[in-house]
């Protein structure tokens, strides 16, 4: 995958993410202030317990909506 296909799809998923949360609104109370939003792609393996240079990090696995990851 080359880097702007990369992007691409990264800002693809932040629509989407964006589009879940207009049609459920009570997910956005989940969500703590100053936090990072991670979108983890179905078929990408990732370790659950990894930080992102010492930030705190919500994930959501993307399938045909966003599912927090609970850890």
């Amino acid at each position: 995958m080359t880097r702007k296909e990369y992007v691409e799809k990264n800002i693809g998923m932040a629509f989407d993410f964006i589009r879940q949360l207009i049609e459920h609104p009570e997910t956005i109370k989940s969500i703590p202030d100053n936090i990072q939003l991670d979108f983890i792609d179905r078929d990408i393996p990732f370790k659950t317990k990894e930080k992102i240079k010492g930030q705190k990090v919500i994930r959501y696995k993307v399938e045909h909506i966003f599912e927090q990851i609970k850890y």
